[in-house]
Formats: C-alpha cells, structure tokens, sequence
C-alpha cells in the first residue's frame, strides 16, 4: 500500500501526535523511525492534513524507493515494504481520524466529547464510514450518533445529504424539543427516546453542545 492510501479519508488529530513521537516545528510534525537496518522512515505532516513519507538512507545520504516499485522483488525490499506499511498504518490508526464529515460543526462536536470527556468518535461499521458514535466510558451506552443522510429520507427540502447528529432526549420534553426542521423525530432510533439534529449550521454550536451533554447523561443509567 501507499502512504497515499493508507492516509485516504483521514485527517490528523495533531493532539496526538506527540505522543507518537512527533515533534513541531513552525506548524510542521515530523518523526524519524528506524525500520530495516539503518533505513529511517521519516513521516512529514503538514498544517493542511498532507502526509509525506519516504525513506532515507545514510549510508548513501539519499531517499531508498525500490519499495515504491511494484516489479521490486527480493528478501530485503519486501522487509522494507512490510516495515513501511506496518509504520504508517500504526500512525493512522494512532494519530489519524476518518474525514467522512465536511461540516465544522462536525468536528467541533468530535473535540468537545475528546477534550471534556475523553471519548473519541467510533467508526463502526467498514461499510459506512460517514457514520460515527460517541459513547460514555463507563456505561459503554452511545449518546450521539454522527451520520450523513440523504435530505429526501429525512423529509427536508433540496437535494443531496446532510450530516446529522442523533441525540438521547428526555421522551416528555420532545412535543417541545422537535421543531420538523432543525430537530427532527430520530432517524433510525427510537422515536420516543431520540431526536436528530441538523449539523448544517441551523443548530448552533452552542446548542448542539448542550443536547449533546444532555444526551449523554441520559446515557449514564
């Protein structure tokens, strides 16, 4: 595999990184790890979530790519390529999220129940990586579910998806929760005990967080 594919769909959580063995300089993260003999990995992030990774070679002060080539055979470059691919999928799954949504208000959301509580988002099920669950530590109950949902099967007007958050609500306030079109009844939940909430802006960041919270303290029984 590429670096390229490995680092499809990701974005980093430069939170992490340090902890992986990065260091910063002038908003650029970069580790040097010694794989196969004296060849060093050095992995490169950049501000903009890029990735460069390459090999070096001190003996001969100069980048080793015969494990970027295909028709490359061999004991040697086949460790080189294993070791490579074993370091950057580590780094992925360390330091790495799934980029599946486009909203900020997304994201802000996944930061919030990262720094308040220390729950990252989940990204369960291979087949849909545009859906995610945030879930307590100690009850392992979910308390939101992240999902991109066509706007048609949620009865909105305009085409294509729209992210969304099903959240946990206490069933005697939703008559007063459920507006039809910021909040809507859950989608694929229990309609008694969920509600959806638009992630396009229409919510306030603010007010997402407070159902958010709400949401996961009902997750607590």
């Amino acid at each position: 595999m590429t670096a390229e594919e490995i680092f499809a769909n990701k974005k980093p959580d430069f939170a992490r990184l340090a902890a992986h063995g990065f260091t910063q300089e002038e908003g650029v993260w970069t580790t040097h790890v010694r794989i196969v003999d004296d060849l060093v990995l050095v992995v490169t992030i950049f501000s903009d979530g890029k990735v460069r990774a390459e090999i070096l070679d001190p003996a001969f002060g100069e980048p080793y790519t015969q494990h970027l080539v295909a028709e490359a055979a061999g004991e040697f470059v086949g460790r080189v390529r294993e070791a490579y691919e074993r370091e950057l999928c580590a780094i992925a799954d360390g330091c790495f999220m799934q980029d599946a949504f486009r909203e900020q208000i997304a994201d802000r959301l996944f930061a919030f129940a990262r720094e308040k509580y220390g729950e990252a988002p989940e990204f369960l099920w291979e087949g849909y990586p545009d859906t995610a669950v945030l879930r307590r530590q100690d009850t392992r109950k979910w308390y939101a579910v992240m999902m991109c949902v066509e706007r048609s099967k949620l009865s909105l007007a305009g085409t294509g998806k729209v992210e969304v958050a099903d959240v946990r609500a206490d069933p005697a306030g939703l008559p007063n929760l459920i507006d039809g079109a910021r909040i809507l009844p859950g989608w694929h939940m229990n309609k008694k005990h969920w509600v959806t909430v638009l992630l396009d802006g229409t919510v306030p960041f603010e007010e997402a967080v407070t159902l958010i919270e709400k949401s996961r303290l009902l997750a607590k029984k």
